[in-house]
């Protein structure tokens, strides 16, 4: 039901800005949670920062999580980059079937970020 696609990644330079975004489209269901996750290579995926539908944020410091409920879209500004925030980051967003009883979830396809030194 749940269609996650996102963009903004790219290459940059140490000290550069990237937004990254991710909308949701679909139909028959609600979004509560959405968030970014990000994997290095070979390393574990980890939790970049999320925003509940109150706009309740997590990781609030360098980068900034912020959501367009209107348009169902999830954003990610990334300021002051460093080589270690290279890596592969994903859309998350857990949504809520009409009808279903229990939060699911639905992840992008993610969007490659280089930073380089």
């Amino acid at each position: 039901q749940v269609q996650l696609v996102e963009s903004g990644g790219g290459l940059v330079q140490a000290g550069g800005s990237l937004r990254l975004s991710c909308a949701a489209s679909g139909s028959g269901f609600s979004i509560n949670t959405m968030g970014w996750y990000r994997q290095a290579p070979g390393k574990q995926r980890e939790l970049v920062a999320t925003i509940t539908s109150g706009n309740i944020t997590n990781y609030p410091g360098r980068f900034t999580i912020s959501r367009d409920n209107a348009k169902n879209t999830v954003y990610l500004q990334m300021n002051s980059l460093k080589p270690d925030d290279t890596a592969v980051y994903y859309c998350n967003v857990r949504f809520l079937p009409y009808g279903s009883s229990y939060l699911r979830n639905a992840w992008g396809q993610g969007t490659q970020v280089t930073v380089s030194a």
